[in-house]
């Protein structure tokens, strides 16, 4: 189990009280959404370079992506570190996963046979080469990975942490002629554990008239609150947190967004002739 949130200090301080041992990771979209109000001058710059980093699977491939943030603009790099880049997931829907979940009862998800076909077309112009029972070098483009069968893992990182067969992984079952992938595909994926991950629905609350209000809650009399509230309009949005915001004092160039120069003296995109 892990604890998805929009990093609001509250609900960090919560779960560290109730889930000590449980992961807390960042929700993908709340973090680009901040990002998008702090640095809106490259958002659309590094917007396929967020979400492709959201979906690396090796330290080196995510490494070259943010490497190339850098490059369009260094204060993202500065605050996805500092927000803690290592705890992004991408967010889900209960419902929608149930949905999911009952497709199929015979083998995998549709989503998972689907990643498998996807796979499997990948495989196909792939050189196999053995070197023991279980571990195989396979080569794709000139590069070569390696699988080992035994421990469900491969190099290109996949295997291990989809928990699925990559396209790797699929060669080599192709060379060892194994049709049936199921064996090296997670029980999480397999129908009934999707049922059973998505079998207590989410209630809805009833209308208000249909409240019935305890006894002790009536009793309690609240009181207003010790505080003066502040004139002017109350404010609509969520008051972020120190570290969700950057405040920015300097001016930056309309073109691409870095700091130093203006959008005359811009050298970072080629002028037109």
């Amino acid at each position: 189990m892990c604890v998805v949130s929009d990093r609001n200090e509250s609900i960090m301080k919560s779960v560290r009280i109730v889930f000590p041992d449980v992961p807390h990771y960042a929700c993908i979209w709340h973090l680009w959404k901040n990002v998008c109000g702090n640095f809106k001058r490259s958002r659309k710059a590094i917007s396929d370079l967020f979400y492709s980093m959201a979906k690396a699977y090796r330290k080196e491939d995510f490494d070259k992506l943010m490497a190339k943030v850098d490059r369009i603009d260094h204060r993202v790099k500065e605050y996805l570190e500092y927000a803690g880049y290592e705890k992004v997931v991408k967010s889900s829907c209960n419902s929608k996963q149930r949905e999911v979940a009952s497709y199929t009862k015979d083998t995998l998800g549709r989503k998972f046979e689907e990643l498998l076909i996807i796979n499997a077309a990948k495989s196909s112009k792939m050189e196999v080469v053995p070197s023991s029972e279980f571990i195989f070098s396979v080569y794709e483009n000139g590069r070569r990975y390696i699988v080992c069968l035994e421990r469900k893992v491969c190099c290109c990182g996949r295997f291990q942490l989809d928990e699925i067969p990559c396209s790797h992984a699929i060669a080599v079952l192709k060379k060892k002629n194994v049709t049936d992938m199921n064996p090296y595909c997670s029980d999480y994926y397999k129908p009934d554990a999707l049922a059973k991950t998505y079998e207590i629905p989410m209630m809805p609350m009833p209308d208000k008239k249909d409240w019935s209000d305890l006894k002790h809650v009536v009793a309690e009399t609240v009181y207003p609150p010790r505080y003066r509230r502040s004139s002017g309009r109350s404010r609509k949005r969520r008051r972020k947190n120190a570290d969700e915001k950057i405040s920015v004092n300097t001016n930056c160039c309309g073109q691409c967004g870095q700091e130093g120069h203006n959008r005359r003296t811009c050298t970072f995109y080629p002028k037109e002739k």
